[in-house]
């Protein structure tokens, strides 16, 4: 065999098993009356995990009735619906609806009987409805307690629950060494850290020992108003971490219906977000898809992270990941709202504690 040639076989033969695995699957789900979408949702590599997100992950809270209540049935098919098309990322908190969304996915999960090692399930640690708690103690207490409400037996990924919130020194010296004896004593797979404030993952990340920290999850930083995280991503990838981007909808600025009244956006923002969202009706178009599209053609981003608690909610949100993969994103219409959007692009909000 010629130099390399041995390589190259080995890849081949990679990709023929790989194919040979997605067409046993679509094959399963076909005898068991599961629809099969024309296209295959795309999974991406989780920084140096050597595990693969869906491009799409559904974001949990909506199950512990955060946005308003959502029944037993109702998160079941939205939870159910999700592993038909393609989804394989769970993420949840036990701040989510004060343990709520723990105990309702992981209710759904059991009774969908999936397989363990077919999905992916990320939940935190150090924020709960009654405060923060970063310290050693409380995180390994947390862990048990995540692991019982969830019936599982191991968290795919433990993060860190908006940090800028503790003393990110207790987060360097107490908390990731405490995830990282979980993580020995086989509770935890992957750890993560998570916060609005950018400047958090670099101080930490820069404090840790080399490889402590898998993954970091940003949200409202990878959006249409908003794409500040695309210059910490040569960072991140110099470290070796995974990059999960949550809010694509900035919390709620890129809808028709716009933010909720306790939305911390200037009140300049808010209006040329309005602004944005009248333009895309008036041609026709909705906003919310063409955010979340924008937030998924980021290079360096495993996954974006989306609220769901419906069949009717996971089906627009992977109807709009496929259609981006076959034919690309409006980009007509994507340069007249990042015109509009351009005064304010890249405002935030401060979040935390001064540390």
């Amino acid at each position: 065999m010629p130099a390399g040639g041995e390589c190259k076989f080995s890849a081949y033969t990679q990709l023929i098993k790989k194919r040979m695995e997605i067409e046993v699957q679509l094959v399963n789900k076909r005898s068991e009356g599961m629809a099969i979408p024309a296209q295959v949702l795309e999974r991406r590599a989780l920084g140096r995990t050597g595990i693969e997100l869906s491009c799409v992950g559904f974001g949990a809270s909506p199950l512990g009735n955060v946005f308003g209540p959502v029944s037993d049935e109702e998160a079941l098919a939205a939870v159910r619906r999700a592993f038909d098309l393609g989804i394989n990322f769970f993420d949840t908190s036990p701040y989510y609806g004060g343990t709520v969304s723990e105990f309702v996915l992981g209710k759904c999960l059991r009774a969908i009987g999936v397989p363990r090692s077919q999905y992916i399930v990320s939940t935190k640690c150090g924020r709960y409805i009654d405060g923060f708690d970063f310290s050693a103690e409380r995180v390994t207490r947390s862990v048990d307690e995540s692991l019982s409400r969830l019936g599982l037996d191991y968290i795919d990924l433990l993060q860190c629950h908006d940090i800028e919130f503790g003393s990110l020194d207790q987060i360097v010296n107490e908390t990731i060494p405490a995830i990282q004896k979980l993580k020995e004593a086989g509770k935890v797979q992957f750890v993560g850290i998570t916060g609005l404030p950018l400047g958090i993952f670099n101080y930490v990340l820069d404090r840790v020992p080399s490889g402590s920290v898998d993954v970091i999850l940003s949200y409202c930083h990878y959006s249409i108003n908003d794409s500040s995280l695309q210059d910490l991503l040569p960072y991140l990838e110099s470290k070796g971490v995974g990059v999960i981007s949550a809010s694509p909808l900035s919390m709620g600025l890129l809808t028709d219906n716009g933010p909720p009244d306790w939305h911390p956006a200037p009140a300049e923002l808010k209006a040329a977000c309005e602004v944005a969202a009248d333009h895309c009706q008036r041609k026709g178009k909705n906003i919310s898809k063409l955010a979340l599209q924008y937030s998924l053609k980021g290079q360096g981003i495993s996954s974006v992270l989306v609220g769901m608690n419906s069949v009717k909610q996971v089906e627009e949100n992977v109807a709009a990941a496929l259609e981006l993969a076959a034919g690309g994103i409006d980009s007509e219409l994507l340069a007249e709202v990042e015109s509009i959007l351009q005064p304010v692009k890249n405002q935030t909000w401060p979040s935390g504690i001064l540390q």
